[in-house]
């Protein structure tokens, strides 16, 4: 298929996507996942392909925040969890 015909056969998006900032992590991931499988295609001209590579650098940063602050929390609740355990055991 030529290139023009190409760039005309592709889905205009005329609405802008929500920030990544705001979405949930599974969301990210799961347009982070729609957006590898449409640059695996080759079929998205420079363009597009340049514009799917910064969102998808938007939604790996978004998904790593996320999983980073899940990270913290979990280490609050093993340490709040694991104080009390730990000074029972010693006192055994």
């Amino acid at each position: 298929m030529p290139y023009a015909a190409r760039a005309n056969a592709l889905p205009k998006n005329p609405a802008s996507p929500p920030p990544a900032e705001s979405l949930s992590f599974e969301a990210a991931v799961k347009e982070l996942e729609a957006i590898v499988a449409q640059m695996e295609s080759d079929d998205l001209p420079l363009e597009d392909s340049l514009t799917a590579y910064k969102r998808g650098a938007e939604l790996i940063r978004a998904a790593q925040s996320r999983l980073s602050v899940a990270e913290q929390q979990v280490k609050v609740l093993e340490d709040d969890m694991l104080k009390p355990l730990i000074e029972a055991g010693g006192a055994s």
